[in-house]
């Protein structure tokens, strides 16, 4: 009996594709006798020429050959290597139907895996799924770079029997689908001090011997360069992190680095021994300067240490943060809870048109820096409280905090399920639900709705152009009020 594959194409052979539509990783969705082939660089309406790469039963990726039929939403990527990067998915794809695809790519989610009804174009019939706010400039707008850095050959000139080769400090991003480094001086999603501080960085360690980290032997010393830029104080911090304690030359290199890039304000050092892909070590300590910078976002101040965690789009935050005060529709006097408050970002958000908001977050460092950042702001109807939130809020219900609003803010992975059986059985009127993933955030509102509480809008928003993520705010309300409140 053939074990061959019963499919209407094999390996290696050449055909021509028809697209359909993209996938959550921007991959072009091609039909061939039925059979879908995944191809990287093709957009929905184009017909491909395409080189099978590899075949499954039920699916199988090809490679691009020649544009056939072109769509009329493509366009000229402007970066010089976007096509080996793989920061940015959709540079090729005209930004208007970036946002038109990615509220499609919410409103898939919610009919698939929350088995919601989307209203149609006159906002009747289902939940209401407004268009992608956008930005009106889409480029430079991330506040953080995290550089991987690594060592590449180059040569150095001839010893009589042909070139000499060294290595280097390089710094860049991955390549599409690698772990190998693509050098580069300019990120076009980057604010512009992020690349010249990176790249002076990486003249200066060039200049001093510093060696990067080997993943594959262990040593080296330089991981990471990550910078963080307020876009309203001006302020820069380069957090340096290393395989090691000790950085030769350490004295050398900060005076180098402030005399090159006099906007920085700290520069800090986090070690990180681990045989990992985690950015981050345990340990952190500040080689000179501030421990944090500070920025503002729609008029309130924010202290950011190396490990805080701060919305990386500034602009779209706002339009963000705003759009969920709105959801949760405050009037003054309701008790808030914020689930995964971090530092304590959309709490201040709702604690200026709140009675009180209580929030809660695991990370304890965050924890602490969302009190400071209420003090900073003399924000007083604002606390805070470190640990799991599915076991916090439940001893705060016992002990007399009842939330009218809840809002949720998840990692990509959603809520955890134990904090969706606090919301139902805490039951506040309301619940405002601030995703960064689609498909989990469905699967979320899918266990709500089932517990009594019904999806009314939901509000995309482009925080990240250029790439495949989108970030929703959801209205939830209670199907049906219980307790008549006099």
């Amino acid at each position: 009996m053939s074990s061959k594959l019963q499919v209407p194409v094999n390996k290696n052979e050449e055909v021509t594709v028809d697209i359909v539509g993209l996938t959550h990783e921007g991959e072009g969705v091609g039909r061939v006798d039925g059979f879908t082939l995944f191809i990287q660089g093709a957009l929905p309406g184009e017909r491909v020429r395409a080189k099978v790469l590899k075949v499954k039963k039920t699916y199988g990726y090809a490679k691009m050959l020649e544009l056939v039929v072109g769509s009329p939403d493509r366009v000229e990527a402007p970066c010089a290597i976007y096509k080996q990067c793989g920061g940015c998915q959709l540079q090729h794809l005209g930004y208007e139907a970036q946002l038109a695809w990615k509220r499609q790519h919410v409103v898939d989610n919610l009919e698939r895996i929350g088995k919601l009804r989307v209203a149609g174009a006159d906002g009747v019939g289902g939940v209401l799924v407004h268009p992608t706010i956008g930005m009106n400039e889409p480029w430079r707008y991330r506040n953080k770079a995290a550089v991987p850095m690594g060592m590449a050959a180059v040569a150095t000139g001839g010893d009589g029997d042909g070139l000499v080769s060294a290595e280097r400090l390089i710094g860049g991003f991955y390549a599409r689908g690698s772990h190998r480094i693509i050098d580069m001086d300019e990120c076009m999603i980057q604010h512009s001090w992020n690349d010249e501080i990176v790249a002076r960085v990486k003249e200066i360690g060039r200049e001093l011997g510093i060696t990067a980290y080997n993943e594959e032997t262990g040593r080296g010393l330089l991981r990471h360069v990550m910078t963080r830029v307020g876009f309203v104080s001006g302020d820069a911090m380069i957090v340096l992190i290393t395989n090691g304690d000790r950085i030769p030359q350490v004295d050398r290199w900060v005076e180098r680095i402030r005399e090159a890039a006099p906007n920085v304000k700290s520069i800090v050092q986090n070690v990180n021994k681990r045989n990992t892909n985690v950015i981050f070590g345990d340990e952190t300590r500040v080689l000179w300067g501030s421990e944090v910078i500070y920025d503002e976002l729609d008029g309130i101040r924010f202290a950011i240490s190396a490990r805080s965690f701060y919305q990386v789009n500034p602009v779209q935050t706002v339009e963000l943060y705003r759009k969920a005060v709105e959801y949760a529709a405050l009037t003054g006097r309701e008790r808030v809870i914020d689930a995964y408050c971090g530092i304590g970002t959309i709490s201040l958000f709702l604690a200026r048109q709140a009675g009180h908001v209580y929030g809660v977050e695991i990370v304890p460092e965050a924890i602490e820096d969302a009190g400071r950042n209420a003090a900073l702001n003399g924000i007083e109807n604002a606390s805070f409280e470190a640990g799991p939130a599915e076991v916090v809020i439940p001893r705060w219900r016992k002990e007399g905090i009842v939330a009218d609003v809840i809002v949720v803010d998840p990692p990509r992975k959603g809520c955890d399920e134990a904090l969706l059986e606090t919301i139902l059985a805490m039951r506040p009127e309301r619940v405002v639900y601030v995703s960064c993933n689609p498909s989990t955030l469905a699967r979320d509102l899918r266990v709500l709705e089932d517990g009594g509480y019904r999806t009314v809008e939901v509000q995309p928003v482009d925080m990240f152009p250029h790439t495949v993520h989108v970030e929703s705010v959801v209205m939830l309300t209670q199907y049906v009020t219980t307790e008549v409140k006099v």
